[in-house]
C-alpha cells in the first residue's frame, strides 16, 4: 500500500483555481517531486495533505490516516516546510526551535545541531527580524530535526542562496538514503531531477503527467551537437536523412535528433565527415515539462 494516496481531489475555489481530480500515489521510501507553475495548485494540494484545507471531494491518505479527520496525528509523522513561514510572537530562532522541540517531544536536539551548522544558521538572531533566507533556514531545521519519517516540503529552498540550495540537496540526499518518504514542491527543475525519484506536473489545478526522472534522463531520443571541420562537409551532411533541431553555419554547427535505434547508422554516417567535435546535449526534466506544458496551452487554444 502507497504511503500516501491522494484520491479524486478537488478544491475548487472558482475561476479555475484550486485543485481538479488530483490522483497520486507515493510510496514509501520514494522521493516525489510537484512542480508547477505559481497559482498551479501545488501548494492547496500540500495544504490539504496537512489538513489545513478540506478537500470538496476526494480523499488524502498518509499512512493510513485521512489527512482531514486525523489531522492531529498526521501531523505527528510529518516533518513540514510550509510554503508560506509565518513565525509565532518569540525573540529568537532558537527559543523557537526549542518550543518546537517541546512540542514534539523531541531531547535530543543533535540532529538539529548538524542541520543548523550545515545551512549555517544563527538561530540566536530576532525572529521578527530574520532575512527571508534565514527565515526559510529555521522552518527547514524545525520539519527536519525530529527525523521524522514523513516530510512534506513546499517550496523549500525559497530565499536560499544557490549555496544553500547545494547544501539542501546534500540534506535532502542524507534523508533519502536513510529511506524517508519525501513529497516537495518546487520550481527548481535542477534540484527536482537530482533529488527526486518521480516528478507530477500540475498546470491549471490538473495533473498533466507523471513521470520517473530515470526516464526522462535516459530518454530514447536524443540530440547531437555536431561541428564539421569544413564547410563542405557542414554542407554534405544537411543532404543526410536526420532531424535538425538546429543549424549554426557561422560554425559549422548542427544538432541533430537521433533516436537510440538508429545511432549505429547516425555514427556510421558520421564516418564520411571530417568532424571536430561531437558531443550529446543531455535531455532535462526542464526540457521535458516545457514541451508538455506548451502542448496543452496549445491544446487549450
Amino acid at each position: 500500500m502507497p504511503l500516501i494516496e491522494i484520491s479524486n481531489i478537488t478544491k475548487d475555489y472558482g475561476g479555475g483555481r484550486g485543485n481538479f481530480d488530483v490522483d497520486l500515489t507515493i510510496e514509501q521510501g520514494e522521493v516525489f517531486g510537484f512542480v508547477g507553475i505559481n497559482g498551479a495548485g501545488k501548494t492547496t494540494l500540500i495544504r490539504q495533505m496537512m489538513g489545513f484545507l478540506r478537500p470538496d471531494s476526494g480523499s488524502i491518505k498518509i499512512g493510513g490516516l485521512d489527512s482531514w479527520s486525523k489531522a492531529a496525528e498526521v501531523k505527528k509523522m510529518v516533518g513540514y516546510v510550509p510554503g508560506e513561514i509565518a513565525f509565532p510572537d518569540m525573540p529568537t530562532g532558537t527559543e523557537f526551535l526549542r518550543r518546537q522541540a517541546e512540542l514534539l517531544g523531541l531531547r535530543d536536539m543533535s540532529y538539529a545541531e548538524s542541520i543548523i551548522s550545515l545551512l549555517q544558521l544563527d538561530p540566536t538572531a530576532n525572529l521578527k527580524r530574520m532575512s527571508k533566507g534565514m527565515k526559510q533556514k529555521t522552518a527547514i531545521v524545525a520539519a527536519f530535526m525530529a527525523d521524522s519519517e514523513i516530510l512534506i516540503l513546499d517550496e523549500p529552498t525559497t530565499g536560499l542562496d544557490p549555496l544553500m540550495r547545494v547544501g539542501f540537496v546534500d540534506i535532502l540526499s542524507e534523508e533519502k538514503k536513510k529511506g524517508k518518504t519525501i513529497f516537495m514542491s518546487s520550481h527548481m527543475f535542477e534540484e527536482v531531477e537530482e533529488t527526486c525519484d518521480k516528478v507530477a506536473l500540475i498546470k491549471d489545478g490538473k495533473i498533466i503527467d507523471v513521470k520517473s526522472t530515470r526516464e526522462i534522463r535516459h530518454n530514447e531520443d536524443k540530440v547531437y551537437k555536431i561541428e564539421f571541420a569544413t564547410a563542405d562537409d557542414y554542407n554534405r551532411f544537411l543532404s543526410e536523412p536526420f532531424t535538425y533541431t538546429q543549424q549554426r553555419e557561422e560554425q559549422n554547427q548542427i544538432f541533430a535528433e537521433v533516436n537510440d535505434s538508429d545511432i549505429n547508422r547516425f555514427l556510421s554516417v558520421l564516418k564520411n565527415y571530417r568532424v571536430k567535435f561531437i558531443t550529446e546535449i543531455k535531455y532535462t526534466l526542464e526540457q521535458y515539462f516545457k514541451s508538455l506544458y506548451q502542448e496543452e496551452t496549445n491544446n487549450v487554444q
